[in-house]
């Protein structure tokens, strides 16, 4: 079972978008899920990310105010808004579970992850 990342697109700067990333709960119910992204020639980074219980979200300082994380446990979904989209958003935006079951805390580091979804391109154009 995978991670399933959708929701990108070519849009206009200042335009918002919502990615989803579908995370089906027998497998991923339990583990903090998170979104990064990579922009060519640049390395994947932290963007946002979510707890297990989905009542907490975390945003990467060069996002915040612009983008959100939440999660609907329900319907095994957890999505990214994006709004005020700028071209230097322009990136393959992926999602990842959390490799330790119940984490926590606050530090997302990439190589904490292990499960990922296969990406989804956002273009800003300005």
């Amino acid at each position: 079972v995978q991670l399933q990342a959708s929701g990108g697109g070519l849009v206009q700067a200042g335009d918002s978008l919502r990615l989803s990333c579908l995370a089906p709960g027998r497998t991923f119910s339990n583990y903090a899920i998170a979104w990064f992204r990579q922009a060519p020639g640049k390395e994947r980074e932290f963007v946002a990310a979510v707890d297990w219980r989905g009542t907490s979200s975390y945003i990467a300082d060069s996002v915040k105010g612009r983008f959100t994380a939440s999660r609907n446990k329900g319907q095994s979904l957890v999505y990214l808004q994006m709004n005020s989209l700028r071209p230097e958003d322009t990136a393959v935006y992926y999602c990842a579970a959390h490799s330790r079951r119940y984490y926590s805390g606050s530090n997302f580091n990439r190589s904490d992850f292990n499960s990922w979804g296969q990406g989804t391109l956002v273009t800003v154009s300005s």
